[in-house]
């Protein structure tokens, strides 16, 4: 039954809710238009990165050719391996634990025999300089280059290369039953090259303890991901490195310095920064000359960021807590256009999973995620980033946006036979999915790495280096 009077009232409260939604309405359509501006000029006064996305660099067109992927998974025949059965004991069976079984009838298309290697010394001309993800790449020696889990230093007084990685030649084995795949300490290798493509054995720049077993360095011990970038105040090249113990208890870091980019290099000593626990870790020097460490945390489950001294051998008390729960780890950083970009992959062992990007504004954060960046292939591949992990992202200048993207494809069966897939990163175009933890679409173009059998740097490219 109506209330008399209330007429007036209801009138009122039905015209407040009509200007009201029509408030709200103008409101989103005012964000959404400041957004869609917000993409044609977030820093970008001369208008660069609009003509790449509209128009795309022709160097950049080749490298965005991707290929696709139909690998039929075999029927069984006779035993998989304990590792595999071990692994999906009552499952239908997947590529990864195709990948995962050295019995599979599939092993061959993920770690092609030494026929197929890439040889610098011996191809020919019109197969040089063509990248072959998963093969096996032998250096200026013909020997297999061992630099796992590695980054790259571009050394401007030599205008070279080089690349260090861990020397896993030695035999894979378990220090217990549940132990993890391993090979004992043998050092970080060091190779140097002027087209990213010709590698020359510069020997073993850190070399493991033989004998003193209270030793970082011991060859009991885990020794992983070194990580060199060079200190222009001192004139010194600075390493920082995972450290550990067997059992992986003494989640550390170690760092190391060295007159030369070819060593020898003096370790310094181990220490957990900023008093928490650091496994995978890299370390990035921006463009101001202040470097970072970059470490995952809290049994994985987040990374931690913060720069370091001067001097590059310590960190600084500022820290912060990016990707809290998310559990990534093999963090490999770049740059593009002040924007800071990161890839990441799961954390599962030895076995591959996806990659996710990131992107901040400040690389001490917040940091979003963006999503997977693997394109061509077939699901599983992209899925499984190409059956690699993260380690590192090289810059390549001339090509507006273009970087190579560094992983490793591990052989848990016999590590120092883990591959390196090396492929193109571009960033650019916009991004095709909203992020995460924000509203709408992020202000930076999105992060691809396509997928190739067989790829190039573009001939100009090459010449001017």
């Amino acid at each position: 039954m109506p209330i008399p009077g209330t007429g007036n009232f209801h009138r009122v409260l039905s015209g407040s809710r009509c200007s009201m939604s029509a408030v709200v309405w103008s409101l989103v359509g005012f964000v959404l238009m400041l957004h869609l501006y917000s993409l044609v000029s977030h820093r970008n006064p001369v208008g660069g990165d609009i003509q790449l996305r509209m128009s795309r660099h022709p160097l950049v067109r080749e490298l965005e050719q991707v290929e696709e992927e139909n690998i039929q998974i075999p029927p069984p025949r006779g035993k998989r391996s304990p590792r595999a059965a071990k692994r999906r004991p009552k499952r239908t069976t997947t590529l990864i634990d195709e990948f995962l079984d050295e019995n599979s009838q599939l092993r061959h298309v993920f770690f092609p025999d030494m026929k197929t290697a890439i040889d610098p010394t011996k191809d020919a001309r019109n197969d040089s300089y063509y990248y072959h993800p998963g093969r096996i790449w032998l250096d200026t020696e013909g020997n297999p280059i061992q630099a796992h889990g590695g980054g790259i230093l571009y050394d401007e007084r030599s205008s070279t290369y080089y690349w260090y990685g861990e020397y896993k030649d030695g035999p894979t084995y378990h220090a217990h039953k549940k132990g993890a795949a391993r090979v004992d300490v043998i050092g970080v290798g060091c190779y140097s090259s002027k087209d990213l493509w010709t590698w020359k054995n510069e020997g073993i720049v850190l070399a493991a303890e033989e004998t003193d077993e209270t030793h970082d360095l011991h060859k009991s011990n885990v020794l992983e991901r070194p990580k060199v970038i060079y200190n222009d105040n001192m004139g010194k090249y600075v390493m920082w490195m995972h450290i550990d113990d067997a059992n992986y208890t003494k989640a550390a870091v170690g760092i190391a310095s060295s007159d030369y980019p070819t060593g020898p290099f003096e370790y310094l000593r181990s220490q957990r920064p900023h008093g928490y626990e650091s496994r995978d870790m890299t370390i990035f020097k921006d463009d101001d000359g202040v470097a970072y460490l970059i470490y995952s945390s809290e049994d994985n489950s987040e990374l931690h960021i913060g720069p370091l001294t001067e001097d590059y051998l310590d960190v600084k008390p500022d820290m912060r807590r990016i990707l809290v729960g998310q559990h990534r780890e093999a963090p490999a950083l770049f740059k593009y256009q002040g924007t800071y970009y990161m890839i990441t992959s799961g954390c599962t062992g030895w076995a591959p999973n996806e990659a996710l990007a990131h992107a901040a504004e400040s690389i001490m954060g917040p940091w979003e995620t963006m999503g997977n960046p693997c394109i061509g292939g077939n699901k599983m591949f992209r899925l499984a980033t190409f059956f690699a992990q993260s380690t590192f992202v090289i810059p390549l200048p001339g090509i507006p946006g273009s970087y190579i993207f560094m992983a490793d494809r591990w052989n848990p069966a016999d590590l120092k036979d883990s591959r390196y897939v090396w492929l193109p990163l571009i960033v650019g175009g916009p991004a095709d999915r909203p992020l995460e933890f924000n509203f709408g679409f992020p202000l930076w173009p999105r992060v691809s790495i396509y997928w190739h059998r067989k790829w190039r740097l573009p001939l100009r490219w090459r010449l001017s280096n």
